[in-house]
């Protein structure tokens, strides 16, 4: 990895020698949601630098909210961490595996008179809080004894009391400028089931509470978060050395923030919930899932977080930065074939009924060891509905009228004329062709500007493409209050009646493919009802076609 302020930090540490020189990072995601791209730099980041260092990596689940986490979410992350090919050994660890030690912890610091059982509600606890140009106001229960503490304390465990009506909180300083300072709750009664611990527990300690004590337990180092916890830090470093343990450093660096979407995990969980989108996996969604079954891969999206680097700078990196990683990674090591999305049937009148040819098409011209490979050629073929135009506009070099154009691998034709339905649709382009053109090659010094791609129709596999674009039309769909009205009502485009060349009757799941002129495509399933196979576009060319038609339609 490349340097950063963080590895800088480090290197100055091994130097005086803190931590003996060990460097121990952790992930630790919380489970009430699917990771995101925005977790992907955050577990790349703390596994790279554990490699860098010699040192070690945790998988750590922050489990302290019953109500929000869920198995399917630990389930799903774990999935998601060992796909990208992060390891971490058999260091896997939750907070509920030290719930029984906070709870020491808890006892320790009201033995010192550093926190207290309160009454207050949470809507009185925050209106008594201050501002940040005014102190807050201490709670009625500040100075009730140690013993009378520790004994609701206790009862609290004991689930004597409804739920919410008591808190435990840090008793640290109500004029403090940092309002996380001002007597942090340290933990709430909740009347939930945990999806470990079951009813074991009805306290449950807050996140700033857990976190440091978790990296105490652990043995981290260097405890790596996002800026959102930067005014955090100085409550971290309290807690830590009010119970003189283990005492990580924390350190704090810009999250990710993508164009075109969402990572909030609250807006994510509204768009599956709410049905936007069709489930965590949805292609269009930024989640880890998402982006798999979108055809990106671990490499990819680690090249992605080196590109984007690190820093304590918060700005919106564009999906293009994302989606040139993956192109760049495609284009050396995809295999080309032919599809056609929307078919419409172009018909040789020269060329034998009965003949069957057998051209050579390259696989991949980035990686010639990857060779050539047989593809069908007959009178009958299906070429791009968009490939054709009666009355073509000045720019427009593909099939027309009296045009003669290159079929990618095989022959010169020359369109004759068209067969049109009742509604004056096309139905049919019949053609010539020019047998000394034989491998797309000019002859007698000829030359046209168009070349487009074809399939055989009497060999053709049928195919359902889902074609995705960015989930919203606005750069920062945030900036709106309602972020859902920015939305991109066409996110994703379905056609069910597209035909693949015969190369493809062996294709499987998760198998990636540059369409000729189209794009970059994964297998996503097959079709229960047609059997067809379902292709997914990872991403567009370059010069993608839909921009060219797009120049062509202004």
């Amino acid at each position: 990895m490349k340097p950063n302020f963080i590895t800088e930090i480090i290197d100055q540490d091994n130097l005086t020698g803190r931590f003996g020189g060990k460097v121990h990072t952790r992930f630790p995601p919380e489970p009430n949601g699917y990771l995101h791209i925005g977790h992907v730099k955050a577990i790349f980041l703390n596994y790279s630098i554990a490699k860098k260092y010699g040192g070690k990596f945790n998988l750590r689940f922050d489990d302290t909210n019953p109500c929000k986490e869920e198995q399917e979410y630990v389930d799903a992350i774990i999935k998601d961490v060992s796909w990208l090919g992060v390891d971490w050994e058999d260091r896997i660890y939750y907070a509920s595996d030290y719930f029984e030690k906070m709870f020491e912890y808890a006892i320790k610091l009201i033995k010192k008179g550093k926190a207290y059982v309160c009454d207050l509600s949470p809507e009185e606890i925050s209106k008594t809080r201050g501002t940040l140009t005014e102190a807050g106001i201490e709670s009625p229960y500040r100075n009730r004894s140690v013993v009378e503490n520790l004994d609701l304390f206790w009862r609290m465990r004991k689930g004597e009391f409804a739920a919410g009506s008591k808190t435990l909180r840090a008793k640290i300083d109500m004029a403090h400028p940092n309002l996380n300072m001002r007597d942090p709750v340290m933990y709430r009664i909740i009347y939930a089931s945990h999806h470990r611990t079951k009813d074991k527990w009805c306290i449950y300690p807050t996140y700033d509470w857990a976190h440091p004590i978790e990296d105490a337990i652990e043995g981290i180092t260097h405890s790596i978060c996002t800026l959102e916890f930067e005014n955090h830090r100085l409550l971290y470093d309290w807690f830590l050395n009010e119970l003189e343990i283990h005492h990580p450093q924390q350190i704090e660096f810009a999250r990710l923030n993508l164009s075109h979407t969402v990572l909030s995990k609250r807006l994510l969980i509204e768009l599956v919930q709410k049905k936007y989108v069709d489930g965590w996996d949805d292609p269009r969604l930024p989640t880890i899932a998402g982006l798999r079954r979108r055809g990106y891969t671990p490499e990819s999206l680690r090249k992605f977080c080196e590109i984007i680097g690190v820093s304590k700078t918060e700005s919106i990196v564009d999906l293009a930065v994302l989606e040139n990683c993956i192109r760049e990674e495609l284009n050396k090591t995809a295999q080309r074939v032919m599809a056609v999305l929307k078919p419409i049937k172009l018909i040789i009148d020269n060329y034998p009924a009965n003949l069957v040819e057998e051209l050579d098409a390259i696989n991949n011209p980035e990686d010639l060891s990857s060779g050539v490979r047989k593809i069908p050629f007959s009178n009958e073929l299906y070429i791009e509905e968009d490939d054709f135009r009666e009355n073509p506009p000045k720019e427009f070099f593909r099939l027309a009228p009296k045009r003669e154009v290159r079929l990618k691998y095989a022959y010169f034709v020359t369109c004759t004329s068209v067969v049109k339905d009742n509604d004056g649709r096309i139905k049919e382009i019949h053609c010539i062709y020019d047998p000394a053109t034989k491998g797309g090659g000019a002859a007698n010094g000829r030359k046209v500007k168009g070349t487009i791609h074809w399939v055989s129709a009497k060999h053709s596999i049928d195919a359902t493409v889902n074609l995705y674009d960015t989930l919203f039309t606005k750069r920062n769909p945030q900036e709106d209050e309602d972020f859902l009205k920015n939305l991109n009502s066409r996110s994703k485009e379905i056609f069910i009646n597209c035909k693949v060349e015969s190369s493809l009757k062996n294709a499987k799941v998760g198998d990636r493919y540059q369409f000729e002129r189209l794009g970059y495509f994964i297998v996503d399933g097959i079709c229960e009802d047609t059997g067809n196979l379902i292709f997914n576009r990872i991403v567009t060319l370059k010069d993608s076609w839909a921009k060219i038609e797009s120049k062509l339609k202004s």
